[in-house]
């Protein structure tokens, strides 16, 4: 630690270094000494109002066109709004207007299209968490829309980097101007008029019947051959006919899009050559990353991405944002200042007791502090802005249990979760949440309240560990089959309260977890450290990719038996783009910097597969759930006899034919077969009748041997009709056999069959 004296000098902006520009103080306030470049002088400044927050194109008093701006910047002794023209020459103009901490003016003649950002003027004193730095052109927290990309020079970052003394590195204030190396704002026209989306039908698919696609804008479109060249890696590309006519075809209900807030790459990533390609590093909460727009940047992007959303909708497919509310691209106190940090660093940001460092909940660096009433409203607003205006269906809150924290520990009762409990608009849309973070007690999974759907990740652990022939015994597998009512059976919670998944973005491919059991990691250029190496994959004998077409078609029926798993499973299924195609990253686990073919989704394996392969299976295993309620229930099983022939609703077998018992729990198996009886399903159709449908028995056979199984006859069944076997290779249509109740069948190694029950 650095002595008092030295402190008190790089409060006052550091020791005599030519790194160091110093500007002539006006009243207390750092202005403008006459750079090249800049304007001191421009249009008037009316006062404006201090709501709405953000720039708002409108017409001003006395009929005149304008925009009016409002930043929120707690504690700061003065703001200056700064318009830049086509060639980058910036007019500083000082919003003079304060109301409740709110800095605002009307700007009569700046109309939609005009880029802008702005200087914050305050104490520099890192030890007390003050990091004003009016040298630092920041991003408005409302912007619409931004223009240009983050490259991350020295001169973006608040303090200087190149200080000798590295353990007081971050509190020594760079003057240098930042503007030039970073995007800026843009004035949107997004008054939307009332009719705007009145043409436009929102699905609104029921939880209980949803299909999830995890996909990213730019991957799933990027290689494309029929979508025209100029629209893949876009919005406009996602909408193109030919991407979602494969959604269409597949059945699924919703897309689940990787960030689309602006976003920014980080340093250590630009220095070797790669950028986040996921879009885990939000610096934009309103603005649709405008890489991803083919229109334009001017504001284009906006429009773009509605007509996304309208063609998603005409198609019946919902739209679902994966949003980063719990942390931004500034990261800690070495990451550069572009926003939040440069506007009100102390109340944007937890911080330690030692101001000077951040609580960091995320693994990022920082995490926002929610608490915060301006935070609250930041993301609450950002939020009902997507769903209004945007037209979007749904978020998956990353690391939410880091949004769920009060002080410091996880509480289901925290400012964030009421608000969203008791808001009109956020309360009736898709809430989803990863529900742990990094910090202590932050894994939350079955904790969040009703309302919320939860990522399972015990669904996708208990899973792998049953193919890979891990699972000690069956007790916690049959839980997630059947919907997790260990984890959700309480508050009124239901079985669509767990979505189900056995891949997401973070970790192997399908592919890759049937073909790896180590991370390939090298090309990340982290030394194979990052990404976990806690896989859960089986290789089939082989690592990585191989030419014996024995391993091969085990391969290719372990895909089978993964995904028909996932689709009968009770719950909300979660596909991965890609996966339905036995996509492969080569190992890659942690694929976040890999914007290239490594991450892109390759559509040659689409022909590859043929008529009968896996697209046509997971087609005609989500043709059946959206066909039979009795595989998307909206209440939990009971177990209990349902009807006077003792007939239960779910209903566990083992491979005699005989129900299971407490031992055969405890006992290690390779099989379980499970009955789902159709006769009595709680709830009523729209017009008030008992929902009713056909029974079904599942077999799911892990073992390397065929298994000789007894069906059970009556009162189960009279007979099954066999519609899924996964040992065949072409799942283009049903097997259609017909076996009689009581009599034994033979279950192929490795292998699910589905089997109708007929009466």
């Amino acid at each position: 630690m650095s002595s008092a004296a030295e402190q008190e000098a790089v409060r006052e902006g550091g020791p005599s270094s030519p790194a160091v520009e110093r500007r002539p103080v006006l009243n207390g306030r750092r202005r403008d000494d006459g750079t090249p470049g800049v304007e001191v002088s421009g249009p008037p400044v009316w006062p404006g109002a201090p709501t709405p927050l953000g720039a708002r194109f409108r017409v001003g008093p006395d009929g005149v066109a304008g925009t009016n701006f409002a930043l929120w910047a707690g504690g700061a002794e003065a703001v200056d709004l700064c318009l830049f023209d086509e060639s980058g020459t910036e007019t500083r103009l000082p919003l003079t207007e304060l109301t409740h901490e709110i800095w605002h003016g009307f700007v009569p003649g700046v109309r939609p299209g005009q880029r802008y950002g702005y200087r914050v003027h305050g104490r520099w004193d890192p030890w007390t968490g003050a990091r004003w730095n009016p040298a630092k052109l920041l991003l408005d927290p409302y912007a619409r829309a931004v223009d240009g990309e983050y490259t991350l020079p020295p001169e973006v970052y608040g303090h200087v980097r190149d200080w000798p003394q590295q353990q007081v590195a971050d509190t020594v204030r760079d003057d240098r101007d930042s503007a030039p190396y970073v995007p800026k704002g843009v004035v949107v026209h997004d008054d939307a008029p009332d009719d705007e989306w009145a043409d436009d039908r929102r699905p609104k698919t029921p939880w209980a019947d949803s299909v999830i696609y995890e996909l990213h804008v730019r991957g799933f479109t990027k290689l494309h051959p029929d979508i025209p060249e100029e629209l893949r890696g876009t919005y406009a590309g996602l909408a193109h006919p030919a991407a979602i006519g494969h959604l269409v075809r597949l059945g699924v209900t919703a897309v689940e899009l990787l960030p689309v807030h602006q976003f920014a790459h980080e340093d250590h990533l630009l220095r070797r050559g790669l950028k986040n390609y996921w879009g885990y590093n939000s610096i934009g909460y309103f603005a649709p990353h405008a890489a991803y727009s083919a229109s334009g940047t001017a504001g284009q992007q906006v429009g773009e991405f509605k007509r996304m959303v309208r063609a998603m909708h005409e198609a019946g497919i919902e739209v679902i944002l994966d949003v980063v509310y719990n942390h931004t691209a500034e990261a800690g106190e070495l990451g550069p200042t572009l926003g939040l940090k440069g506007i009100d660093n102390r109340g944007y940001y937890r911080l330690q007791s030692d101001a000077r460092r951040y609580a960091d909940y995320t693994g990022c660096g920082n995490t926002l502090h929610v608490v915060q009433p301006h935070v609250l409203r930041l993301i609450t607003d950002s939020l009902r802005y997507w769903v209004t205006e945007m037209g979007v269906d749904g978020f998956r809150f990353d690391l939410a249990a880091a949004l769920a924290r009060s002080m410091h520990d996880v509480d289901m009762l925290s400012p964030f979760l009421a608000v969203i409990a008791q808001d009109p608009v956020l309360r009736r849309v898709k809430l989803i949440a990863e529900p742990w973070d990094v910090g202590n007690g932050g894994y939350q999974v079955g904790a969040f309240p009703p309302l919320w759907t939860e990522w399972n990740d015990r669904y996708r652990d208990a899973v792998r560990d049953f193919w890979r022939g891990a699972l000690p015994d069956v007790r916690d597998l049959g839980y997630r089959l059947s919907g997790s009512s260990d984890l959700y059976a309480w508050g009124g919670r239901r079985p669509y309260a767990s979505v189900n998944f056995i891949t997401a973005h973070d970790g192997f491919t399908l592919r890759d977890l049937v073909s790896y059991e180590r991370k390939h990691n090298e090309a990340n250029g982290e030394g194979n450290r990052d990404g976990t190496n806690d896989n859960r994959a089986w290789n089939c004998g082989v690592e990585g990719e191989t030419d014996d077409p024995r391993v091969n078609a085990l391969r290719r029926r372990q895909l089978r038996n993964l995904l028909t798993t996932l689709l009968l499973s009770t719950g909300v299924p979660m596909l991965v783009a890609g996966d339905e195609m036995g996509r492969t990253q080569g190992g890659n686990n942690n694929a976040y910097c890999q914007d290239n073919e490594v991450s892109w989704v390759d559509w040659s394996l689409r022909d590859e597969q043929g008529a009968g392969g896996l697209p046509a299976l997971v087609s005609r295993l989500l043709a059946l759930r959206g066909a039979h309620p009795v595989l998307r229930r909206r209440a939990f099983f009971s177990g209990r006899p349902q009807t006077a022939d003792g007939l239960r609703d779910l209903a566990w077998f083992t491979a005699r034919g005989t129900e299971m018992t407490e031992q055969d729990w405890y006992a290690p198996a390779s099989t379980v077969a499970l009955y789902l009886s159709g006769r009595d399903i709680p709830g009523r159709d729209a017009r008030g009748a008992q929902v009713t449908d056909e029974s079904f028995l599942t077999v799911l056979h892990a073992g390397h041997r065929p298994l000789g199984f007894q069906l059970p006859g009556p009162p189960w069944a009279d007979a099954y009709e066999l519609v899924v076997d996964t040992s065949l290779e072409d799942q283009a249509e049903a097997p259609g056999t017909v076996h009689r109740g009581g009599e034994q069948v033979t279950v192929p190694a490795r292998s699910v069959l589905l089997l109708r029950v007929k009466r």
